[in-house]
Parts: structure tokens; sequence; C-alpha cells
């Protein structure tokens, strides 16, 4: 067993590049961390890190040693799970990145908390692009490619963008029949809060991606104040059609130009590859596959 602590001593210090990290993650100190390591380097007879005042990083020999860690880890930790698969419905807390858009995801996750009301959800809402090992995530839900490839991935859905506005403003602004009919109406637009830009209109005219050269009502760095607006009848709005389904199903918006709105984009869930698919992770992907991007 104390084998086995050093050995996980060693994971998490190369998975967090932090003897101080790995300590915190384990609840021992640097110095515990440092030693254990130590010991395990002088056993096994090489080096595992090279070390520095700020940071450490593996050797090739540590790289190595490292994938064969995981692997048992991976097999004690499925033991683990057979046995506690025996003793009920999955429980126990379940911490997930999603991006500030992951807000109008609410009614999913609420119908996954009353399926599964053993599971703890620790939800944290960032479009910064987090680290989802070192930060200690179950998982994260993002939109785009995985670069990560310690992290596994599944598809949960895709969406693609639409022109929306209210009744009232196409009736009293008219109908935009082409992308260049925009200039004369009113935007309401998405700002990226991590860069301060203004996210672009993904408007295509003929085959060919078409500027929009549409007057700005409002920026908003979220979603909702968005579709709220555009409700209200003050402007028009590229959205995903997911977060604006209930409006579109009632009438309190409605979509134009269609065809010129070419963007669509994925949403997947990413976990450390590290780490067995728990029966609490695993309800939660098939939940969110099956219902997030469920008609209706």
């Amino acid at each position: 067993m104390d084998s086995l602590g050093s050995l996980n001593a060693f994971v998490q210090a190369a998975e967090t590049r932090s003897f101080t990290a790995a300590g915190q993650k384990l609840g021992v100190s640097s110095s515990a961390i440092s030693k254990a390591v130590a010991r395990l380097e002088e056993r096994l007879g090489v080096r595992l890190f090279h070390r520095s005042t700020r940071t450490v990083t593996l050797t090739p020999e540590g790289a190595l040693f490292l994938e064969r860690c995981r692997r048992i880890f991976c097999e004690i930790e499925a033991a683990e799970l057979e046995l506690s698969q025996t003793r009920g419905a999955p429980r126990g807390k379940l911490r997930v990145s999603l991006p500030l858009v992951g807000m109008l995801m609410m009614p999913t996750l609420a119908a996954f908390m009353r399926a599964w009301p053993e599971i703890e959800l620790d939800l944290d809402f960032t479009d910064r692009l987090v680290e989802v090992i070192e930060e200690g995530f179950d998982a994260v839900v993002r939109t785009g490619e995985a670069s990560d490839s310690r992290l596994m991935t599944r598809t949960l859905g895709t969406f693609r963008h639409k022109l929306v506005g209210s009744p009232a403003y196409f009736a009293e602004h008219g109908t935009p029949k082409t992308p260049a009919d925009l200039s004369g109406h009113r935007g309401l637009r998405h700002l990226y809060p991590s860069t301060g830009k203004i996210e672009d209109w993904p408007l295509h005219g003929k085959g060919n991606a078409t500027p929009v050269n549409i007057p700005t009502a409002a920026v908003a760095s979220a979603i909702e104040p968005l579709i709220y607006l555009a409700e209200q009848g003050l402007g028009l709005a590229c959205l995903p059609d997911f977060a604006i389904r209930d409006q579109l199903a009632r009438g309190s918006l409605v979509s134009v130009l269609d065809d010129a709105v070419r963007h669509s984009g994925t949403f997947r869930i990413l976990w450390p590859s590290s780490r067995h698919l728990s029966p609490k992770l695993r309800v939660f992907v098939d939940f969110m596959t099956e219902n997030l991007f469920k008609a209706g």
C-alpha cells in the first residue's frame, strides 16, 4: 500500500506539474510529495522529474512511467466501481465546467437532478478554457474540437445559428430578404467576455461570406439578455437554435434569412482519460446526450 501511495503522489505531481498542487489534492504537504517521489526514484533507479524552483516536468522515463501508472489506477478504479455499482444508484459529487451559454441548459440539468437525486452537481459556468485535470473537474462541456490528448470525448449534439426578431419588430421595420438588407435594421450583438470582441454573424450571400453592415442597438456578454431584447422588438439577434427553441415554437421570435446563416457547431463532453467512466459520470453523459437537443 505504501507503493501505491508513492505511485499516487507521482501521478498527481505529474498531472498538476506541481508538488504543492499535488499535496493539496491529496491532503499532505508538498514536502511529503517530494519525499514520496524521491523514494520512488531511488527504488526505480531513474529520475522521473526535472525540478526547478517554479515547476516540475517529466523526464522521458517519467512520461513512460506515468502512462503505466494511469493504467494501474484505472484498473483499481474499475474494480472499485464494479463493487460500488452493486450498492445501488450512482451518487456523489460531479464537478462540471460549462460555457456561459450553458445557463440555457438548465432545464436539462434540472431534469437530470430529478432523475438522479443522489448525485450532487457542482457547476462552474465560464468561457475560460479551464484545465480539466489540473483544476480537478470530472468533466467539461465545450464547443469545438478537443485538443488535449489526455481527455476522452463524446459528442452531445450539434446546433446552428438563426437570425431572429419578434413579429412586432418585423411589422415595424420590414423583413430582410438578403444579407445586404440588414443595413437598415438594428443589431443585438454578442460580446465575447474573454476577448472583448463582438461575435460575427455567419451570413453568406450567393455562396460567399457576407460582411454584416448592421447598426448596433445593443451588445451583451451573455445570450439571455439578447433573447429578451429581441422578444421586446428592439432588434435582430443571431443565436444558437437550442437557446431559442421555445421562443420559436410559441412565435415570440421568428427566424429570417435561414438560407444565408451557415454556421453550425458541436457540443462535446470531455473527461480525463486517466479516470474510469464512473457510474455518476456515465449517467450524466448519457442523460445529456439523450435530452440536451431533444425537440420539444
